[in-house]
């Protein structure tokens, strides 16, 4: 019997890529898209800047994904 044909070849074993998602911190985001804490506030409340989440009782973070795609969308559209 061949067993060796039960088992999954290395080419045919998928190992799934590490899609941890990183959150960032204010002096993170401040650093990434160049803005000061009033501003991104102020987008926030506007609806244009990624919302934080909630990390404990005085402490909040961003999606880094979602930080990433505010700023390609930011580049896109100066583009046009």
């Amino acid at each position: 019997m061949n067993d060796h044909l039960d088992m999954p070849s290395k080419e045919a074993t998928h190992q799934p890529q590490d899609t941890k998602e990183r959150i960032l911190r204010l002096s993170d985001v401040k650093e990434r898209t160049g803005l000061s804490r009033s501003t991104i506030y102020l987008y926030i409340n506007d609806g244009i800047f990624p919302r934080p989440i909630s990390l404990g009782a005085r402490c909040v973070g961003w999606l880094e994904s979602e930080i990433d795609g505010w700023i390609e969308a930011c580049i896109h559209k100066s583009r046009l």
